[in-house]
């Protein structure tokens, strides 16, 4: 593994590196019990609002392999296909310690008390911090909802919880070491 990482480095800073990073970051993976890479979110995870009659439940996350020096966990939930011009993002969480592996379903409820102490669940774009599940347009395409952990080179973040999901996207971009996502569809 040094050998690698060696190799990376010199390779990155020579401006070389095409396969080499996706080979050392190629042990960090992302899944769930509830879904995989590519299926439908159930009604669990929808969102119970908008119109949509959904339970609103995270999905159980589970993650391995994060690079060496990883400091601590971040989690995103991303849908790019949202008709607002930026997406829309429903599920910021940050300052999951570094011995973490995954979530519990329902993580995403702060009255739960399923989140470490250290995690700070931010401001999403439903207006407040915590889990949102799915909620597209009815008649619209399935959307994407992009789930993903960031393995970050800092203990911790200096943001709050009402910190904005672009400001925490900046300080995840500076801190990230890897990061590895897995992409589920709901439509209706």
């Amino acid at each position: 593994m040094t050998l690698i990482m060696n190799l990376r480095s010199t390779c990155l800073s020579l401006g070389l590196c095409l396969g080499l990073t996706a080979t050392a970051q190629a042990d960090f993976t992302l899944s769930s019990p509830v879904f995989g890479n590519g299926t439908s979110l159930g009604s669990t995870q929808v969102f119970n609002g908008f119109g949509c009659t959904g339970s609103n439940v995270s999905p159980a996350l589970n993650w391995s392999g994060a690079p060496a020096g990883t400091r601590s966990y971040a989690v995103t939930v991303y849908d790019p296909d949202a008709p607002t011009g930026s997406g829309w993002w429903h599920w910021v969480l940050f300052n999951l310690p570094a011995d973490s592996q995954g979530l519990p379903a329902g993580a995403g409820d702060a009255s739960q008390h399923l989140l470490p102490a250290s995690a700070v669940q931010s401001r999403t774009d439903f207006g407040k911090p915590g889990y949102g599940g799915p909620c597209p347009p009815v008649g619209d395409k399935p959307h994407r909802y992009i789930f993903t952990v960031f393995a970050l080179k800092t203990d911790k973040l200096p943001l709050e919880a009402d910190t904005g999901p672009a400001m925490v996207g900046f300080y995840l971009n500076q801190q990230k070491l890897g990061t590895a996502s897995i992409t589920a569809y709901y439509g209706r």
